[in-house]
């Protein structure tokens, strides 16, 4: 049989128009069609993934064409996100192994830990100890541990099979001496300590909006997205507690998604600022120990 692909640009060509075809969604690590197959394609090939036009017109063999075209079809029959499919992810320049056991890593927060928090963390070489709850692969705990060198970092997750995927990716960056996983449901597997640094990711879907998610969400563990009603229902039981667990001086930075209206519905009478990042200043807000209830 002769296939109607031979090149690079061809299998591209292809891909874009399938996935469009099939109206996948975006928001896994690529924001558009033509970005997702780029990646699918120089990933299935083992080329670099930020090296796509010297290798465009390079003529494939059958087996390699065959591979993407099965990579392909995954991605648009299924609604598979692509991270699934290639079994990592890409935040900041660090990889993270991902699974079916975690959330595809996507988190504004690795954008403010990229300048250590500054300036609501005077100085990130003084921080000696950080907190993330809800962990999944912990990858923004990595990301802590590279943003403030001198601390310890705590990571917590309610789901046993997410830590596995976290010891792995602890263990591929040599973390092990320094980040600490935990089993267990946010606080409640701590030992008693204060942090300079709280951040979390936490589940925050409303429940209107779980209900129309598309697809590619539906791949992910339900339990780290929905967050009841309102979205609000871990967001609540994080700041009622975090002030017994932070340092006088210390911060709480909550990514909250889409949900602003309900955080400041249920929050409004709390000081909190409103961090900017690639999104706008919608996304994740911080708050003082001190503005926290006691």
């Amino acid at each position: 049989m002769t296939l109607p692909f031979s090149t690079v640009r061809d299998l591209l060509r292809f891909a874009v128009s399938r996935f469009n075809q099939a109206e996948l969604s975006f928001g896994h690590g690529s924001a558009n069609a033509y970005d997702e197959a780029a990646y699918l394609i120089l990933h299935s090939l083992h080329l670099p993934l930020d090296l796509l036009d010297p290798f465009l017109d390079a003529k494939l063999t059958t087996q390699e064409i065959e591979t993407i075209l099965r990579v392909i079809e995954r991605r648009a029959a299924e609604r598979v996100p692509a991270a699934y499919i290639t079994q990592e992810a890409w935040m900041h320049g660090f990889r993270f192994h991902v699974d079916e056991r975690v959330i595809v890593p996507r988190s504004f927060i690795g954008e403010l830990l990229q300048d250590g928090l500054q300036p609501y963390v005077e100085d990130p070489e003084q921080v000696g100890a950080v907190l993330e709850l809800c962990t999944g692969s912990a990858s923004l705990a990595i990301l802590a541990a590279h943003a403030f060198p001198n601390a310890d970092i705590d990571a917590v997750d309610l789901s046993a099979p997410a830590l596995e995927v976290a010891m792995k990716n602890v263990e591929e960056y040599d973390l092990g001496d320094r980040i600490a996983l935990f089993d267990g449901d946010l606080f409640a597997p701590l030992p008693e300590r204060r942090y300079d640094v709280i951040i979390t990711n936490p589940p925050y879907v409303n429940a209107e909006s779980m209900a129309s998610l598309p697809a590619e969400y539906k791949h992910e563990p339900e339990m780290a997205l929905a967050g009841g009603a309102d979205g609000m229902d871990i967001v609540r039981r994080i700041i009622s507690e975090a002030r017994n667990w932070l340092t006088d001086e210390g911060v709480l930075v909550v990514e909250i998604g889409n949900e602003r209206a309900n955080v400041e519905a249920a929050f409004g009478g709390l000081d909190l600022v409103w961090l900017s990042t690639s999104a706008g200043d919608d996304n994740v807000f911080l708050i003082q120990a001190s503005d926290l209830p006691s």
